[in-house]
């Protein structure tokens, strides 16, 4: 693979590499995030599922969330490493910036679900934070506003609305 960032799973059997910058990147503090993951968050790049080039085959377990809906988390089917994940729009992923082969690349553009944040956490001051969500409008840069109303066109076209 070569171009754009690159990543995948710990045992390989599962790479991927983007084909362009992603929409934007989260850092999630959520329960759900924090129990999925182990960890005290989860950093997502929100990226289009046609601009990730995926070598292997991961495989879609669908996990309960605490609201009710379901996310399907894709896993490698050797090492079960979480590589990407969606939430009800399958040409949208977000992909798990742990699993980048330069995981600081991923700086993320905004701190979610900042209400549920362990206290040791502190939070870069010159980053967006919010208490649970936010107003995409207001934050994303006009061309992945663009890119993102271009998935609601095509969902709207078949219909998905």
């Amino acid at each position: 693979m070569s171009g754009g960032r690159e990543g995948g799973c710990s045992c390989g059997a599962v790479r991927y590499r983007l084909t362009s910058e992603p929409l934007f990147v989260h850092c999630c503090h959520c329960l759900n995030c924090q129990r999925q993951t182990g960890s005290a968050f989860v950093v997502n790049l929100l990226i289009e599922a046609d601009r990730v080039h995926v070598e292997g085959e991961p495989y879609p377990v669908d996990a309960p969330r605490d609201d009710g809906s379901m996310q399907r988390i894709h896993r490698c089917p050797v090492c079960q490493v979480a590589v990407f994940s969606e939430y009800g729009w399958p040409e949208l992923l977000f992909v798990r910036g742990g699993t980048l082969d330069e995981p600081s690349s991923a700086e993320p553009d905004v701190h979610i679900f900042t209400k549920s944040k362990v206290p040791w956490v502190e939070l870069p001051g010159d980053t967006p934070a919010f208490d649970v969500y936010y107003d995409s409008k207001s934050l994303w840069p006009a061309e992945s506003l663009e890119r993102r109303d271009a998935i609601v066109a095509l969902r709207a076209q078949r219909g998905d609305g």
